[in-house]
């Protein structure tokens, strides 16, 4: 070839290549700029959920705030009643009013015991190359039933682990603070940065004692301290040794009969400075407020308290206009109190996001006894448990969204797929953050640990038995849900010419990578590599044996068991203790498994479809066409007309294993019957009896007529849980709008479940304050986990479906 048409054919070659992948460099440049967009209005929060006000950024090891109060009017409650972790039982009600997490919003906390509802309303500015400014106002009310001079001691912190400095500004010498307190702080993350605690309004206690000399209660008390690092988290306990410190000190100086008063005796020692952790103190009598403001050094400029004023009155307005658009209730939800409701319940649920840095206690000695093919597996498991010892892993980071924010504060993985259902409607780029979060999780074998339990102060929540991950132990793949919806809003979405990267970037948008076909196709080639991992693992891991015991099925593969099963729970399927084969047996199969993976099939059909993966995608077609059909060949019952459990009997035989409730249904609530189903008018009888699963609260987890409803734990043995409920009621939607021979039945048990539900957790919410974990079906009170506002949240969604019983317009399809 001459070197002149050699050179030609490389130029052309080079431009034909330049040109394939250029869409591509523009889609990964697009999806870089839209997640730093994006992290810019998601770096700081109240990513502390644990804690009733805690402020964080998404960095690991970093500066972080807290907030901590008590009435301080005798000695005898101070100790008890000093707030700072969210606890059970302790308050009449909390939570955010109204919370958006790239904005801000309000929380109001009910303190019957310390006499004083507290309101903490946080903002932030974005802007600069740190994230922006923030800034929280921080107001006490004394309740009606106290008195207006009610005293009240209040602590903000500032923390720093890792590298970074922080110091509080001080005149040498100084005795105490006047006006505000300032801090000036560095860190390689969040560059220069100041953090200012200011003086605020309101009256301060005058004993007229005379160690008030030493100490004025109208002035601002500042404790600097270098701690260890693992000692930060603890702050209440740092708290409290350094006040009985104080405490010995001011008795001694003066005599039993004329002791300093409770306001004066729990005061830190001012000793303001340089430090890891600082303590700033204010006492109060009566209302107070006072604000805390960091500004970044990047900002346009510093946040003010007149900033913080106007931002708040602008948080709340967008977020009850976007409310509307969005989460409005229908019919017949229009009255009462339900829109404040369902704000409250979806403002809970994503003021619950949290990020979550640590280690993680993981044992993976995978003794023959883990694979669990020996009869008695669950006995020789729980031997070779207590002879390893589990190792400490990571440290690794998440950002997720909780289950309840006083007993369940961490990472539930089949939980947090539940939880972005509403989110995705709301804010998607926040969505695929977290799914990607969770995705990074992932071993190299694709496992991703069910419990996220990260770090000593996460752990500090969790029995010692609960705190260890198994690497052959899954969870319900309930992410794929959400990546499910999230192609339907991309397959919504309408094409335009306009959807540029530069308008994109321009708008104020929830939704950016959703408004950019390319970004999003993008996003999901990034996660693409995961998912198919996680898929095969799956697979992999809970495969069930069907060709050992001569079970008759149209594929000799597609059978399924939970792994980490005892007698008493299979913790690993969620359904903790929910009937079944007894005892277990390595050739049991278990129908709600099976179905979790049809779901997770489909899902990855469509996503290989949409990334032009098309040898993946009639794979996946393949795989899902032999579940759905041994689905019915495993798993049918034609006597007891329901889905059930396999096992084997004594005779080596397979045997179902029915027992009436969630489990019976799971082909149905994940999609895997269609509307011509043979089984579906028995799956609806089952639904709809109220001496099965039907009440007029809800939909019971396990039968009314079956042997051990309500027995023993009695946790999935009855009570009405809201996610499940969630599946029914999409699904019984879908198919009141398909004609079909259960059209009209559909609808009507839709219109009936949809109210019924409903107004169990408002009814309930209304009497307590709280959402709840789980719902009674014989009176619909809530019970268990109090502050459950992860799935219970998914009421929301439900209240803003269409009211068919009001004649919204039904299609009509084949």
């Amino acid at each position: 070839m001459e070197p002149s048409i050699r050179w030609r054919f490389l130029f052309s070659l080079f431009v034909t290549i330049l040109l394939t992948q250029l869409p591509f460099v523009r889609a990964q440049d697009t999806v870089a700029s839209i997640e730093k967009a994006s992290n810019d209005t998601l770096l700081w929060g109240p990513y502390r959920p644990n804690l009733y006000f805690g402020v964080r950024p998404r960095i690991p090891k970093s500066l972080m705030g807290g907030l901590l109060w008590t009435r301080v009017e005798d000695y005898a409650s101070v100790q008890n009643n000093f707030r700072h972790t969210c606890e059970q039982h302790e308050l009449d009600g909390y939570g955010w009013d109204e919370y958006d997490v790239r904005t801000g919003g309000r929380q109001t906390i009910h303190d019957p015991a310390n006499g004083i509802d507290i309101t903490t309303e946080f903002v932030k500015i974005p802007g600069g190359q740190h994230g922006g400014n923030w800034g929280v106002r921080i107001k006490g009310t004394p309740r009606e039933d106290v008195s207006p001079d009610l005293r009240t001691t209040v602590v903000w912190y500032s923390s720093m682990e890792g590298l970074g400095s922080l110091e509080v500004e001080a005149e040498e010498g100084e005795t105490f603070s006047e006006g505000d307190v300032v801090m000036k702080g560095q860190t390689v993350e969040l560059g220069d940065f100041e953090l200012r605690v200011t003086e605020g309004t309101g009256e301060h206690p005058r004993t007229g004692h005379p160690s008030a000399d030493e100490k004025p209660l109208d002035k601002t008390l500042v404790n600097s301290l270098q701690l260890p690092e693992e000692a930060l988290w603890q702050t209440k306990a740092v708290l409290f040794a350094h006040l009985k410190k104080q405490i010995d000190n001011l008795l001694a100086m003066y005599p039993e009969d004329n002791p300093p008063p409770p306001a004066q005796i729990y005061t830190i020692q001012h000793a303001p400075g340089q430090g890891n952790l600082h303590l700033v103190q204010k006492v109060f009598e009566g209302a107070f407020e006072f604000d805390v403001l960091y500004s970044s050094a990047s900002a346009p400029r510093p946040i003010t308290s007149e900033d913080l004023t106007q931002q708040i009155k602008s948080v709340t307005t967008s977020f009850s206009t976007r409310f509307a658009d969005i989460f409005k209730p229908k019919p017949p939800f229009l009255k009462e109190r339900y829109e404040e409701f369902s704000k409250s319940l979806f403002s809970n649920l994503i003021g619950g996001i949290g990020y979550f840095y640590g280690d993680s206690r993981v044992d993976r000695s995978y003794d023959p006894a883990y694979e669990e093919d020996n009869e008695g597996f669950w006995e020789d498991a729980a031997e070779a448990r207590g002879r390893n010892a589990p190792e400490l892993e990571g440290p690794s980071e998440l950002f997720t969204s909780i289950p309840s924010r006083p007993f369940f504060p961490r990472g539930f993985l089949w939980d947090e797929g539940f939880h972005l259902l509403p989110v995705i409607d709301w804010d998607v780029d926040l969505t695929l953050d977290i799914i990607k979060s969770w995705f990074k999780l992932m071993d190299e074998d694709g496992w991703i640990g069910r419990e996220q339990i990260l770090g000593a102060e996460a752990r500090s929540k969790v029995p010692p038995e609960f705190q260890v991950q198994y690497p052959h132990y899954a969870n319900p793949p309930t992410l794929f849900m959400v990546l499910t919806a999230f192609l339907d809003k991309l397959d919504a979405q309408k094409k335009s010419s306009d959807s540029s990267a530069q308008k994109v970037l321009a708008e104020k948008s929830y939704s950016m990578q959703l408004s950019n076909r390319e970004a999003a196709l993008e996003y999901l080639r990034t996660l693409y590599p995961l998912l198919k991992r996680h898929y095969f693992w799956f697979r992999k891991t809970q495969a069930g044996d069907i060709k050992s015991y001569d079970r008759e099925a149209f594929s000799s593969k597609e059978g399924y068991r939970w792994r980490g099963r005892t007698p008493q729970h299979i913790l690993t399927s969620g359904l903790d203790d929910y009937p079944r084969a007894q005892p277990p047996h390595p050739g049991e199969l278990n129908v709600d498994l099976i179905s979790w993976i049809g779901m997770m099939t489909k899902s990855m059909q469509r996503i290989a479809a949409h990334l032009s993966e098309e040898d993946d995608a009639s794979e996946f077609a393949k795989y899902y066409e032999a579940i759905v059909r041994n689905i019915d060949d495993l798993h049918w019952s034609d006597k007891a007309q329901t889905y059930c459990d396999a096992t084997i009997d004594d005779y080596e035989e397979n045997s179902h294993v029915c027992h009436k409730g969630y489990i019976s249904v799971f082909p149905f609530l994940v999609g895997l019957l269609p509307a011509d189903s043979p089984r579906l008018g028995a799956v609806l009888d089952t639904l709809s009896d109220p001496e099965e699963l039907w009440s007029e609260f809800g939909l019971r987890s396990l039968s009314k007529s079956d042997e051990f409803y309500h027995t023993e734990e009695d946790y999935w043995r009855g009570p009405i849980w809201v996610n499940i409920n969630y599946l029914a009621v999409v699904k019984l939607l879908d198919l009141a709008q398909i004609k079909s021979p259960h059209q009209s039945r559909a609808k009507k048990l839709y219109t009936d479940l949809r109210k019924n539900l409903v107004k169990t957790v408002y009814e309930s919410w209304k009497e307590t304050g709280f959402a709840w974990e789980q719902y009674n079906p014989e009176t619909g009170k809530g019970q268990r986990t109090q502050h459950f506002t992860g799935w219970t949240s998914l009421v929301v969604k439900i209240m803003a479906m269409p009211d068919l019983e009001g004649g919204e317009r039904v299609r009509d399809e084949l």
